[in-house]
């Protein structure tokens, strides 16, 4: 058995109480790693609820892949991150203001609409005022400092409606034997950070932070 997040988003449900995908800034190497302290944050909080965080900052990405449909390792990596997108309850964005933030400032066009976006963009950012004219027409939450960050999206999560099923899951977490993941899909997801906050904020290898190895 290998103990997995649900392996394909456009099929499974993800996890049985809230999700939250951190999408923004995460040029390896340029950009800071504010993914793992918004995550560490959150489960400090006691939050009463089970949270999963699905973080697309990757430690093993290599700078050097073709970043072209035709490259498995790019396209997977970017499916992954779609499909979690659709999926997740709440879009957490952040701009960091020594980012250039192309392929972030195309995430806000996608997900604009999507109703689930939280964004925080401080002052430096190079296109902040593109990025405070969209928030203002689609009614996106704006905000410009991280502890405002992990305010409305606690806040946002807070509003969600309890889960109606989770008969199928254990603590965020579902069991899946390997035979049902395609190798490469596997082997690629396998090597995104995935978290499980659990809800009195412990911090063990099954509620808090999965790094997953498919042998």
């Amino acid at each position: 058995m290998l103990l997995s997040p649900s392996a394909n988003p456009r099929s499974n449900p993800l996890y049985p109480d809230r999700s939250v995908f951190l999408a923004g800034s995460i040029e390896m190497g340029k950009a800071e790693d504010w993914q793992a302290k918004l995550t560490s944050t959150l489960s400090n909080l006691g939050l009463p609820y089970h949270l999963t965080v699905l973080n697309p900052r990757r430690e093993s990405w290599d700078p050097s892949w073709i970043q072209d449909i035709s490259n498995p390792q790019f396209r997977g990596q970017i499916e992954w991150e779609l499909d979690c997108q659709d999926r997740a309850d709440v879009i957490a964005m952040y701009l960091h203001p020594d980012d250039e933030g192309s392929i972030s400032l195309l995430e806000l066009g996608l997900l604009a609409e999507s109703g689930k976006m939280v964004v925080c963009c401080p002052e430096g950012f190079s296109s902040r005022g593109n990025v405070q004219i969209v928030c203002k027409r689609y009614g996106i939450s704006l905000v410009g400092s991280m502890d405002e960050l992990v305010q409305e999206v606690v806040k946002r999560l807070g509003e969600l409606p309890a889960p109606q099923d989770t008969k199928t899951h254990m603590d965020g977490i579902s069991w899946l034997p390997t035979e049902t993941l395609g190798l490469a899909y596997a082997a690629l997801r396998s090597r995104l950070d995935v978290a499980t906050i659990a809800k009195d904020g412990t911090a063990d290898d099954n509620k808090t932070s999965l790094s997953l190895t498919l042998k």
